[in-house]
């Protein structure tokens, strides 16, 4: 009985190594995606598949990872339909350049006052969009408002941190909060309501610094700002905008009234939007409708990015099901110790990795009868990794996109931006720490 029980043990153990190492070096080659040339959605499926296989192929019972596996799976699609969602409603929202509604608005010239307008404008639309769509938009339109390259990439920084600040406290404006949502750790209402001045306070620190480093005006007419070509009319292009951001807006509701998962509302807004599209364009057939039709804005929506969830949630699953991710949980508590600051760090090291892995393996740690719903780890994590990678401007989708719309050198955003985000990081984690302090005493 005690050899049996032994080479059980060595089976477990050998299972438990390879996995970690597969997912390991996964994680690795993720992190090194710019120097290997290699889409971390390749990466991220390949480990998925590896890890699972490795379960399967080690485990006593055949049958039981396949059916955890179709139980993680249902969890695992609920964010991705949502995702998908939300980036096709956005997706039709450019196409009929719905977000000139908005940024053919901005009327000062002033150089100190532009920082305020175009960083408030990007933590607030980011919150309702997402932080990734954001930064694109308000990127592509300072490329159209500021010709001197230095100013202009200042500009950038700050988009980067707003839009990553203005992402974290809503619900639908970050991908990881949107999981902590969908996975019950975290209501909408009490999210806003506790993370709301962390993030604003993380986001205003290093927009006061930028705007005290410029003076003077800039010079741009309202015809400069609306440059772009416009292919709809006005009236559309309020429509689709307003019908957009209401589906979104509507999802939070839809789910506290139904208590259906978010991607059902998503679904419902995406539906919504198909018909009104569908409408405006009766009179035209599938050629004419070309980049305005659903079907276009299905094709275009960012495919990799949801291979990418897909994978590297499937690898945080198989950790979570062998028991790896409690161990590593029970093994910070002793070593750490203090939430918070586990926490914290958890910020950190997002702007290294990529902060979904991070949050998924949070939830595969802690259960929720550990810490319940809404409690405020939950609510920390959230701002932590929400608005930690944006010290580095690979941390997070926002700075990867500016720095391809703008070429940003990645010392120059350390130098410059770096350490403005990380005094915001650490000014809105005091705010939140004191919040906890002042209501839970």
């Amino acid at each position: 009985m005690n050899r049996v029980a032994e080479t059980y043990f060595i089976i477990f153990i050998t299972m438990i190594i390879t996995i970690s190492i597969i997912f390991i070096a996964g994680y690795a080659a993720i992190a090194m995606e710019h120097s290997l040339n290699i889409n971390k959605a390749a990466t991220a499926l390949i480990t998925g598949v590896l890890c699972w296989a490795i379960y399967a192929l080690f485990s006593a019972d055949s049958h039981a990872p396949s059916h955890q596996l179709t139980e993680y799976l249902g969890e695992v699609a609920g964010i991705l339909f949502f995702l998908m969602g939300a980036m096709t409603i956005v997706e039709l929202i450019d196409a009929h350049d719905g977000f000139e509604v908005i940024t053919s608005r901005i009327q000062t010239t002033n150089k100190r006052k532009l920082v305020w307008v175009i960083g408030l404008l990007t933590f607030f639309l980011s919150a309702v969009l997402d932080n990734l769509t954001t930064t694109i938009v308000l990127v592509s339109l300072l490329r159209i408002l500021i010709t001197d390259k230095k100013e202009r990439l200042l500009f950038a920084g700050l988009v980067i941190v707003s839009a990553n600040a203005g992402g974290a406290w809503s619900p639908i404006g970050d991908v990881t909060t949107t999981m902590l949502w969908i996975g019950g750790q975290i209501t909408a209402a009490n999210i806003v309501l506790k993370t709301l001045l962390p993030s604003l306070v993380c986001f205003v620190v290093p927009a006061f610094i930028i705007s005290r480093q410029l003076r003077g005006n800039f010079r741009f007419t309202k015809t400069q700002i609306s440059a772009k070509g416009l292919t709809t009319s006005k009236e559309q292009r309020n429509l689709v905008f307003w019908v957009g951001v209401s589906s979104l807006l509507f999802v939070p509701v839809f789910k506290a009234v139904t208590h259906l998962p978010p991607y059902m509302g998503v679904l419902l807004g995406l539906g919504l939007m198909w018909v009104v599209t569908e409408l405006i364009h009766s009179g035209k057939d599938e050629a004419e409708k070309g980049l305005l039709s659903v079907n276009h804005a299905l094709r275009k929506i960012d495919t990799p990015s949801i291979l990418f969830f897909l994978g590297i949630l499937l690898s945080i699953a198989a950790l979570q099901a062998t028991g790896i991710l409690s161990e590593l949980a029970l093994s910070m508590n002793n070593s750490i110790g203090n939430l918070k600051i586990i926490t914290v760090l958890i910020g950190f090291l997002s702007a290294v990795v990529d902060n979904v892995p991070l949050v998924a393996a949070a939830q595969g740690m802690y259960s929720l009868e550990q810490y319940p719903t809404d409690h405020y780890f939950w609510e920390f994590l959230a701002y932590c990794a929400g608005t930690g990678g944006s010290i580095l401007i690979i941390g997070s989708a926002a700075g990867v996109a500016a720095m391809g719309l703008e070429k940003i050198e990645f010392f120059w955003y350390l130098k410059k931006i770096g350490w403005l985000a990380l005094l915001g990081y650490l000014a809105g984690a005091g705010v939140y720490l004191l919040q906890l302090y002042l209501t839970h005493g």
